[in-house]
């Protein structure tokens, strides 16, 4: 991967919309300006891109990621299993790693998900406590905040190329002031996973009670297993309960929520409505727990996934994400928004166009981000790629791509491709008679 500085952008022409119509689109500043059929804008002193009738399309959003995690699986070695041996392999390899190791996987991670089109991450960070159980003494604060002042470190550098967003992520025996203490390293959320504590409902209020205090928003992994208590509604309630004024401007958003996939139709029914009630946003995750889930089921194995449709059809916003990548909790991953995409499609049931919408403009919404795309006074946070459809994007998911972050140049990339054809077949001669 080649370094380039990020090239401010006026004019980008011979564009195709996912409508078929083939535009320019004119850019001011960080902001789409103009959309207008191609050849008839003009920008004589601007940077102009021609995009070759590339397809032009909102640049994808990752609502929810762990770029202290990323890319350690080869360093741990992980075995294969369910979420509870990947948190175990973690858990033991986290207590070795130092804020430089985590700075520079996360750092990988995050820049690889730009040069694939992504210019928005919010990403977990676990609180490292280093508590097992509640007799273990908990870890330094300088220990604790390891992960959150990597994290920070690598926001910072990439500023100028991408939005990045942190969460807390504080697991149920991380105590209030170790979180109190990421918070103070720059950390942007609350985070924390109260469907593994002794009282899941308490932990959901501790954790509400810490964002309170701290005027923050929430994101929380939320009821991630088939089977279980369920904590997303009493979530959904407590910020229902939040007055108007103090949510204003603060997110509300809860990821993996896999149990709500297993749940009959009126237990289902009654969360989808409390969460629908409190403008909850929804992350669902498919590459992470296609993987993690239903290794106990060896016959029907059920899919990993929360009710998209219920939820989507009640009213509530619902972005999907990649999770983990290449670590222990998902051994794979290419940190590309498109394979996400497809598979929503194959697993979640839901059309390309619906799939594309989930990874790029409701990300961007649940997580607080202006709007973007080729649409005039939307952000220019565009992902050009070489394709004749949203279909044909997140079908073939080219690598040829063209990426803009507020307007500027932040990646390209170019494919050619040779492919050997058969020799012509000679004529054959007519036998004589």
């Amino acid at each position: 991967m080649d370094a380039t500085a990020p090239r401010q952008v006026g004019l980008l022409r011979s564009a195709l919309l996912p409508d078929g119509r083939l535009v320019d689109v004119a850019i001011d500043g960080d902001t789409v300006s103009a959309v207008a059929p191609t050849g008839t804008l003009s920008a004589p002193d601007a940077v102009t891109l021609d995009l070759g009738g590339r397809l032009l399309l909102t640049a994808p959003a990752e609502p929810h990621a762990h770029l202290d995690k990323a890319l350690s699986a080869d360093a741990i070695r992980p075995p294969l299993g369910d979420l509870g041996a990947a948190i175990a392999s973690w858990s033991a390899h986290a207590t070795t790693m130092t804020v430089e190791d985590v700075a520079d996987r996360a750092r990988t991670a995050a820049l690889a998900l730009l040069a694939a089109g992504t210019t928005a991450v919010r990403t977990h960070v676990d609180v490292l406590s280093g508590r097992r159980t509640v007799a273990d003494a908990p870890a330094s604060v300088e220990s604790a905040t390891r992960g959150a002042r990597a994290l920070v470190q690598v926001r910072d550098e990439l500023a100028g190329l991408m939005d990045i967003e942190l969460v807390a992520l504080a697991g149920p025996l991380a105590p209030d002031h170790h979180v109190e203490a990421v918070l103070d390293c720059g950390v942007d959320l609350v985070g924390g996973a109260p469907h593994l504590a002794e009282d899941p409902l308490a932990d959901v209020d501790r954790l509400l009670a810490i964002a309170e205090r701290r005027g923050v928003g929430v994101d929380l992994h939320t009821d991630e297993s088939l089977d279980g208590p369920v904590t997303l509604d009493h979530y959904a309630r407590a910020v229902t309960r939040i007055p108007r004024d103090e949510r204003s401007g603060l997110q509300y958003s809860a990821g993996h929520c896999v149990r709500l996939g297993t749940l009959g139709p009126e237990r289902l029914a009654e969360v989808v409505a409390d969460v629908a009630a409190a403008d909850l946003g929804i992350i669902t995750l498919p590459i992470t727990n296609l993987y993690l889930q239903g290794w106990q089921h060896p016959v029907s194995t059920p899919r990993g996934l929360t009710a998209i449709r219920a939820l989507t059809g009640a009213g509530v916003r619902v972005a999907a994400g990649a999770d983990n990548v290449r670590d222990p909790f998902n051994p794979v991953g290419r940190s590309d928004a498109l394979e996400t995409a497809s598979l929503l499609v194959s697993a979640g049931h839901v059309t390309p166009d619906q799939a594309y919408a989930m990874v790029s403009d409701t990300a961007r919404s649940v997580m607080g981000l202006p709007a973007a795309g080729p649409v005039t006074g939307r952000r220019a946070d565009l992902l050009a790629i070489a394709a004749t459809s949203v279909t044909d994007a997140v079908a073939n998911a080219s690598a040829d791509r063209i990426v803009l972050s507020r307007g500027r140049l932040v990646a390209r990339t170019e494919v050619r491709t040779t492919v050997a054809l058969p020799a012509p077949v000679r004529a054959i001669a007519p036998v004589p008679a």
